[in-house]
């Protein structure tokens, strides 16, 4: 039997622990098609299919179609948002606690008129319009003073958070920066104030390399499961070239992009049986953008195992599948 493993996360400086003798096989990661029906809601009733625009909130922005007449993306305002732009950020006390109003916005990136497509399976040009789609409202969004920081996501299926299944992603903008990207940012800091070099240049460095995790690479980009990968199967995308802002891309990186994570997420589609998944793009906080420590990265997080007490009471992720076997699945 292999013995277990407790690995360190470079960035986080979080410890996670591998226990292969609860390892399943990677195909027992693959979920049953009836899984995948995140909501019973059809077409004609879905508020994201075309025809049905007075059932959105008010649309933001729409790209049009390569192929057909009509859009091919569309923004619209979340009819059920996190954070609102009428709110201001002035924040106050109630005794001990300190507290703000709930500042920001929250959309919807529509990604397809078709109820039934996905990015998996996408042509390569309606990918490219998505993220294109991402970069413009990322950009429109991050030129507001009050807006510190935004968040590109997408869920996919029910064990990530999905309620309709017509696909989409959704960006949410804060007045604040959350605690864990400031961890993120510090820790950044403290590496390159060590050895004056970006701690993600040095994984990205070594595991172009090394080679023993990477999944998919291209001109601009490298796709990799991380060393201390804290769930089965997780993957992080990342520009080869160091960019703190992904607002800072170029339209040929955009284009790389779209070709490698379309890659990724077809052999997640192919080789698990379309699992449910997270991703998000992180990116740096406003005014952090040209920092030299920090880089943005796209975190693919697929829904397989769900977290008990010890990893909810320690912080510590029990990771029952170790990086280079999934690696191996991968690109088998």
């Amino acid at each position: 039997m292999q013995s277990g493993q407790i690995r360190l996360n470079k960035v986080t400086k979080e410890w996670v622990i591998y226990a292969p003798s609860r390892r399943k096989r990677p195909q027992d990661f693959q979920q049953k098609s009836y899984q995948k029906q995140t909501s019973g809601i059809l077409p004609r009733d879905c508020p994201f299919c075309s025809g049905n625009e007075h059932k959105a909130e008010r649309i933001v922005l729409e790209m049009p179609s390569r192929h057909h007449k009509g859009w091919q993306t569309r923004v619209v305002l979340n009819k059920f948002p996190a954070l609102t732009p009428d709110e201001d950020r002035e924040r106050s006390k109630e005794g001990i606690y300190l507290m703000m109003p709930g500042y920001g916005q929250h959309e919807v990136i529509i990604e397809s008129p078709d109820h039934y497509q996905d990015l998996a399976t996408m042509s390569i040009e309606d990918v490219e319009t998505v993220i294109e789609t991402y970069h413009k409202r990322y950009v429109s969004l991050m030129q507001v003073h009050k807006n510190m920081m935004a968040i590109i996501f997408r869920n996919h299926g029910m064990k990530a958070g999905a309620s309709l299944s017509h696909p989409h992603s959704q960006m949410i903008v804060t007045g604040m920066v959350p605690q864990n990207i400031r961890v993120r940012e510090q820790e950044a800091q403290r590496y390159y104030d060590q050895w004056q070099r970006c701690v993600y240049c040095d994984i990205l460095e070594f595991e172009q390399h090394h080679r023993r995790r990477v999944i998919a690479e291209n001109e601009s980009f490298l796709a990799f499961i991380p060393f201390a990968a804290d769930v089965p199967f997780e993957i992080w995308i990342m520009p080869k070239e160091h960019e703190a802002d992904f607002g800072s891309i170029s339209p040929i990186e955009k284009s790389h992009f779209a070709l490698i994570l379309k890659n990724v997420l077809t052999r997640l589609y192919e080789k698990l049986s379309d699992p449910d998944y997270n991703y998000v793009i992180n990116t740096a906080a406003r005014y952090k953008a040209e920092e030299p420590q920090i880089h943005w990265y796209c975190q693919i997080s697929p829904r397989l195992t769900t977290p008990a007490g010890f990893e909810l009471g320690s912080g510590i992720s029990i990771n029952p599948s170790l990086p280079e076997i999934d690696a191996d699945f991968l690109n088998s």
